[in-house]
């Protein structure tokens, strides 16, 4: 039996109505044809979601793909639905159950309860630069993936033993961050350029305490086991070069695993790399090297 929608749940999904199903044309070289939809999810906070998956009724192994954080309210005000769609695509077409979860405090849905503090809709307070909460932003969003996986087995949508997390940016934190709990369905974890606390005021390459962010990296790599594909741009100016190694080298000195590649610059700014089709070609190899491996 399906859970039932919550009261803001029904709400949305009369919203959902509204936007309908959309159709992916099948091209001769996809591997699979595809199905592009968009959910409500009805967790505990209830949230939009763009899914794409292989025509049929699978069940399918499942990609989760969190996007980064905006500060600014009026940001997430505007945010897009669908930020990842042609990396999403090309994880369907190999045969993936993809979801790409909209916070709460995003796009349609740009709405924050203050009184719950991190774990209101928005999920990314980290508090003031002196003393920054890295720890704990990036496990509140881990959780809803947790509620995501839960969700998809009850419904026998997945297979719930191949599980894919990919995060960008925040969303990569949060990833890095799932993988310090040691979920038994994720097998794998990708990041793309991720971090926290990235331009600061708006500034290039002026992080909100680096050290703190590199403390609590390492803090994750002491119980994250989980097999992981780090991923950065050399023109990153949220985290750079320098950053992003002194992260990758505390969490494997702590003991994570995690395999960090640094790629050549792309475009004005690298930090969107995963958001442009024509990074695929750079990104899929690695990706897909990557992926053959835990098999």
């Amino acid at each position: 039996m399906r859970t039932p929608l919550p009261a803001i749940g029904q709400i949305f999904a009369v919203m959902l109505s509204i936007l309908g199903t959309l159709a992916a044309p099948a091209r001769a070289e996809d591997q699979v044809r595809v199905q592009e939809e968009v959910w409500v999810l009805p967790l505990p906070l209830p949230m939009f979601a763009y899914l794409v998956r292989p025509v049929g009724d699978g069940p399918f192994p499942l990609v989760i793909m969190n996007h980064g954080v905006s500060l600014n309210p009026t940001d997430r005000s505007f945010f897009p639905l669908v930020e990842f769609r042609d990396a999403a695509k090309w994880f369907a077409q190999r045969g993936y159950l993809v979801v790409a979860p909209v916070g709460t405090g995003y796009g349609a849905a740009a709405i924050d309860i203050p009184e719950r503090g991190i774990y209101g809709p928005f999920f990314s307070k980290i508090g003031n630069c002196t003393n920054p909460n890295f720890r704990d932003a990036g496990l509140a969003v881990a959780k809803v993936d947790l509620e995501i996986i839960d969700y998809l087995a009850a419904e026998k949508r997945i297979i719930p033993q191949d599980v894919i997390v990919v995060g960008q940016s925040a969303g990569g934190w949060a990833s890095i961050a799932l993988s310090s709990v040691n979920p038994p369905p994720v097998k794998a974890i990708i990041t793309f350029a991720a971090g926290r606390g990235g331009r600061v005021g708006g500034k290039p390459n002026n992080n909100c305490a680096p050290d703190k962010l590199v403390e609590a990296t390492a803090g994750f790599g002491r119980t994250s086991r989980v097999p992981m594909l780090w991923i950065y741009i050399e023109n990153d100016t949220f985290f750079g070069p320098d950053l992003s190694k002194r992260m990758h080298a505390a969490f494997t000195a702590a003991g994570g695993r995690a395999e960090y590649h640094l790629m050549p610059p792309f475009g004005g700014e690298g930090h969107f790399f995963i958001g442009s089709p024509d990074a695929i070609p750079l990104w899929s190899p690695l990706v897909t090297k990557f992926l053959d491996a835990q098999k």
